[in-house]
């Protein structure tokens, strides 16, 4: 069914848009659009696009009656809402209602019951279902909000009482009022700008929780049913980077009580369509705790598409159309295990910080499916009561590991700083959970991208890391393992230099791939006395390293027969390797048998802007990201002296020691100094927000502000002077 597809396709283009459908049942897609994508993927798959306005949500995503105005204009008499914005927005469900447009959604009634945190909490706990100790009211003055994070304990959890995507949610570790308030606010504004709704609520912070949610479905008949639970414990910025289905390391009655328990919560406020109900999982107690309900679809639904075999965006289309669900509870399969990655334009190194540009070069891993593939009971399938809510299906046709990718951007896109940073979800399917995470390490190796940092490499060294493949897993899982997830940053490994180098060579004389006999300099026309024996060196620097870093020097000689004599000249000893075999076989892709291995690298280049000066700024130099098994590497082949002179250092040209520059491109929140305030160390002094994202920048030392470099709401690019700050004479060097 296409409209299937399409919604399915847009709903998983991870940008939160809104979808219109002409008919639930013809195969017309209409999409509101932004004028900031105006040129993204999800444009390009819809049938007609209509622009609802200027990027900031607040003049676009949150415009309810533009976006009315759309679907009349449209004919459309459906609107999926995605992930994000106004899916969880009761007022908006009731306009389209009075306006006689379907909400492919929850009614009203249960966004408002169940999308807010505090009252979902008040009826989780008249049915009996524990909840985190908290204030959940409407009082929001900083002063009591205080007193009562006082009452219940630090560390505490400030939380939007609308949304997820850990927006508008802080830890307080400090039991401190500044400590307090200042997370308050960052907290409050964060909220209004993605839900509209600043109100927050103070809970107590389980100190080692585990994020366990279970994903049920309903109809407007009355029938409910839980399709499993997921974990999504592993999280970065309060929210999830990779999630897993079943949970892992359950007991059967626990599941059953978690379903249970999910189940009567969507029967209490007679919901209907797709939503998860989270609960905290208290690894210290073996206690769960209800956390919140998201009434719509999850990011992560395709874990729980994949082990049950089900398209959950087709399910919410026939719950829309007033049809009932078409499996009861002990018909739900359970198969296998699933993983999903998300996939990040940021710097893990750098505090996760979301990373814009275009995406320069994009390779990715071959999926063997696009949708969930049905299960199909055997015949020796054993099958219990109806009222079970624990899975009771064991027996099913053996199903084939998958790999599965759901991309919001191509090669050439340009990742914007106004919404989120996701690119993609890379989702494998396995027979066990062994076999799932082999098979994710295996994708994770194959998804190269050149032109923005991503968390793939951070998300392959996860995949590996032995607590993770043991399944300890927590919300606090990345500090906890942090020395094994970040192992310093070590100089480049002969082989990968001597990769690297000979790929230089031979893209720079493309001529010899005309016959494998020859070498790069049999073109040229000075020939040497004593046989085709030809050297040449080739400078290299890691990218990580500062420009004044000492070049690493690699000799290479062509021998007869395509061969290579390589000599890698490091801080260490030389390294040599001997009669190496390599040949272009695509302009980013290189055969070498290097050490009697036979391997294809990946190796794409990266050229400097044309309009920036030489300098000793890797920005200003040509990049060689070298993608080899595991591992990223990127090098950079240091500017000549006599192109220095030339250009200048121009990029250097700046800064003391108390320049804040802008880590990324970003829009300027708050300004919180002026020119002559004094500063201490740690103090925050500017907001900055990028891809619905909150950043503090904080003095590095203390001292008086020189120079202010930028105002409340200017964008900024990565990189700009903000504030400069001179330091006390006593802290002067």
């Amino acid at each position: 069914m296409h409209l299937k597809r399409g919604l399915q396709g847009y709903c998983q283009a991870l940008r939160e848009n809104l979808i219109l459908t002409k008919s639930l049942w013809q195969t017309e897609e209409k999409l509101h659009v932004v004028e900031a994508d105006h040129d993204a993927l999800h444009v390009k798959m819809a049938d007609e696009a209509y622009c609802i306005g200027p990027a900031p949500s607040s003049e676009s995503y949150l415009k309810m009656d533009k976006i009315i105005d759309v679907c009349h204009l449209s004919g459309a008499q459906a609107v999926h809402p995605g992930y994000g914005f106004l899916s969880e927005n009761a007022k908006f469900a009731e306009r389209l209602s009075e306006e006689g447009i379907v909400f492919i959604g929850p009614p009203a009634s249960a966004i408002i019951s169940m999308g807010s945190k505090s009252e979902s909490k008040n009826i989780m706990t008249s049915a009996g279902v524990p909840c985190v100790p908290g204030y959940h009211g409407d009082n929001q003055d900083p002063e009591f909000l205080f007193e009562q994070a006082t009452e219940i304990g630090f560390p505490v959890l400030i939380k939007a009482i609308h949304g997820g995507g850990g927006k508008g949610m802080r830890t307080v570790i400090e039991a401190t009022p500044d400590a307090f308030y200042e997370a308050l606010t960052s907290a409050k504004r964060e909220s209004l700008k993605s839900f509209g709704n600043d109100t927050v609520l103070v809970e107590k912070y389980i100190q080692r929780p585990r994020h366990v949610e279970v994903q049920i479905f309903a109809d407007s008949m009355g029938g409910a049913i839980s399709l499993w639970e997921r974990d999504c414990s592993v999280q970065r910025r309060n929210q999830k980077i990779i999630e897993e289905a079943p949970a892992p390391g359950l007991s059967v009655e626990l599941r059953e009580s978690l379903s249970a328990k999910a189940v009567a919560a969507a029967r209490a406020v007679k919901y209907a369509g797709a939503g998860t109900v989270e609960f905290i999982f208290d690894n210290d107690t073996q206690d769960f705790y209800f956390m919140e309900m998201n009434t719509r679809l999850q990011v992560e639904h395709p874990v729980t598409e994949m082990v049950t075999g089900l398209d959950l965006v087709e399910w919410q289309l026939e719950v829309a159309a007033g049809n009932p669900l078409s499996l009861d509870q002990s018909s739900v399969p359970l198969v296998g295990h699933a993983f999903e990655a998300r996939i990040y334009a940021e710097n893990p190194r750098n505090n996760f910080l979301p990373d814009s540009g275009q995406l320069l070069y994009l390779s990715t891993p071959t999926p063997t499916l696009t949708l969930p593939q049905s299960y199909k009971p055997s015949p020796t399938l054993i099958s219990s009561n109806v009222e079970s809510v624990a899975p009771t299906l064991v027996s099913y046709e053996s199903v084939a590991p998958s790999v599965r990718l759901e991309q919001g951007f191509a090669q050439g896109s340009q990742i914007g700083v106004y919404y989120d940073p996701m690119i993609a979800k890379l989702i494998v399917h396995g027979k066990d959970r062994s076999e799932a995470l082999r098979m994710l390490r295996k994708a994770l190796d194959e998804y190269h991208v050149v032109g923005v940092s991503t968390n793939v490499e951070f998300l392959r060294t996860l995949a590996g890391n032995q607590a993770f493949i043991d399944a300890e897993l927590e919300t606090g899982f990345i500090p906890k393992h942090f020395h094994e997830l970040f192992p310093p940053v070590t100089e480049s490994a002969p082989e990968v230099l001597a990769q690297t180098a000979l790929f230089v060579a031979l893209r720079d004389y493309p001529k010899q791939q005309t016959s494998t006999a020859q070498s790069p300099w049999t073109s040229l026309v000075s020939r040497r006395f004593g046989g085709d024996v030809y050297e040449r060196v080739i400078h290299l620097q890691d990218d990580t390293s500062t420009g004044e870093a000492q070049p690493m020097a690699v000799r290479i000689k062509s021998l007869v027969g395509g061969l290579f004599d390589v000599e890698v000249e490091t801080s260490g000893t030389p390294v040599k390797f001997y009669d190496v075999s390599a040949k272009l076989i695509s302009p980013t892709s290189l055969s070498i048998t290097l050490n009697d291995k036979l391997s294809t690298i990946t190796i794409v280049s990266q050229p400097p802007p044309p309009s920036i000066p030489a300098s000793l700024s890797h920005n200003t130099m040509e990049r060689l990201h070298v993608f080899s098994g595991e591992r990223k590497t990127t090098l950079v082949i240091p500017t000549p002296k006599w192109l220095l002179m030339q250009g200048g250092d121009v990029l250097s040209a700046a800064t003391g020691t108390g320049a804040l520059k802008a880590p990324m491109p970003s829009l300027v929140v708050e300004v919180r100094v002026k020119v002559g305030d004094r500063v201490e160390k740690g103090q925050g002094v500017i907001v900055l927000e990028s891809m619905k994202t909150e950043t503090v920048l904080r003095a590095g030392i203390s001292g008086i502000v020189k120079v202010i470099g930028c105002k409340n709401g200017e964008m900024v690019q990565e990189g700009k002077e903000l504030v400069n700050i001179e330091a006390d004479e006593e802290t002067k060097p």
